[in-house]
């Protein structure tokens, strides 16, 4: 049964004070970025409803999995608030809830039927839990997460107002959660793709608008701490040699320069976007090593608050003559090759000459040319630089690395 009391009556009827609902639901809305003050509001809901549990369940999985859940209430906090406790989703007492509906207990069955349900016996008299105001909250992509209120039976029956209050709740904690999600989704494929980029061994430097190093990878970091060619002075990025530092200033501020002239262009025509544009130099290394290859390209940023965002960008560095991370395990099942073989194709891939190879695996150079024949009829090249070709230009370099499993 939903309340048709107006947002004004029932603060007035909880008595809550405009300030305090504002604070608990500017705790949900934070809780996109922390599920920690999800946590706080949470409390501060059970503290208005005068409960011993409120409980997010945010999914429900299959027997005998544990499902996850943000409690308020006696309970031993976990990271981020987040706990997993046991839950039987497939109880006849909740199966077949309308979605987006507030319900209590007393609406769905008499007093004696919920005091003799399992569900009532196992998960909520163990913890003094009887009455039960919540509901079930369909989620934009199509999931259920379901919010519960419990108080003990010495309290009295949630009335209309609280009623109304939970109302007036879902629709915040439904954008909340959903926002979460999709930041969440957000960070991990960022921190896949990362991850992707320093298996390909390219290093990435992000420089703010001052030219300071604001963040590394860490295949960066091998890169300037060897100080061969490129270095940190100052927390700006510098080249070694002055020539190249001058090409590699101008780079970067032609970009900031495309940033400007892109925000004045889309402020005449009412478009975020300007022109990106990569720029790329080489550097040279003082070791005399193939010099180090460097692009520099604006990060593109969809901000669209006034004066917050700044433009950056990020410099792409990628070593010639650096060892390829590439997976063992894949190159092994991509091209069906044997422990030693593939052992062989990788040092072959790093840029090791036949005869070089066998020295580093410790094995005859009459065996390393059987490795190599059997390769290439295994790959379908007939020539080792076809076959380093394939191997950095293939998907394997995309798996994490690994060991190769033998070295005989």
């Amino acid at each position: 049964m939903q309340s048709g009391l107006p947002n004004a009556e029932v603060l007035a009827q909880m008595g809550l004070e405009l300030a305090e609902y504002e604070r608990i639901i500017g705790n949900i809305y934070d809780s996109a970025m922390d599920t920690r003050c999800l946590n706080d509001s949470l409390r501060e809901v059970r503290a208005l409803f005068k409960a011993n549990f409120v409980t997010l369940i945010l999914r429900v999985q299959d027997e005998p999995l544990l499902s996850p859940m943000i409690v308020a209430g006696d309970v031993e906090l976990g990271e981020g608030g987040i706990n997993h406790y046991a839950y039987y989703a497939k109880s006849s007492l909740f199966e077949r809830l309308s979605t987006d509906t507030v319900f209590t207990i007393d609406e769905l069955m008499s007093d004696a039927e919920w005091a003799s349900s399992a569900f009532y016996l196992l998960y909520c008299e163990p913890y003094g839990c009887y009455h039960m105001l919540g509901a079930d909250i369909r989620m934009p992509d199509g999931g259920t997460v379901r919010f519960r209120i419990n108080r003990p039976k010495e309290q009295p029956r949630f009335s209309d107002a609280e009623r109304a209050m939970c109302a007036m709740l879902l629709p915040h904690l439904r954008r909340a959660l959903h926002m979460h999600s999709l930041l969440d989704r957000s960070e991990s494929l960022g921190s896949l793709y990362s991850q992707t980029i320093n298996r390909l061994a390219v290093a990435t430097i992000v420089l703010d608008e001052n030219g300071t190093v604001v963040q590394l990878n860490p295949v960066a970091r091998e890169i300037l701490d060897s100080q061969d060619g490129l270095k940190v002075v100052g927390g700006r990025l510098e080249a070694t040699y002055p020539s190249d530092n001058r090409e590699l200033s101008r780079l970067v501020r032609n970009a900031f320069q495309r940033a400007r002239e892109g925000a004045r262009q889309g402020a005449r025509q009412g478009a975020g976007k300007g022109v990106q544009m990569a720029e790329a130099t080489s550097i040279s290394r003082p070791s005399g090593q193939v010099s180090l290859g460097v692009v520099v390209e604006l990060i593109p940023s969809r901000e669209l608050l006034e004066g917050t965002g700044k433009p950056t960008v990020v410099v792409y560095v990628r070593d010639a003559v650096g060892k390829s991370l590439v997976s063992a395990v894949l190159t092994s099942q991509l091209y069906n090759l044997t422990p030693a073989e593939t052992a062989l194709a990788l040092e072959l891939a790093n840029g090791l000459s036949l005869e070089e190879a066998s020295e580093t695996l410790n094995i005859r150079r009459n065996t390393a040319r059987a490795h190599l024949r059997s390769i290439f009829s295994k790959t379908g090249v007939r020539r080792q630089t076809e076959l380093v070709r394939i191997m950095l230009n293939s998907v394997v370099a995309l798996g994490a690395p690994q060991p190769s499993a033998s070295r005989l």
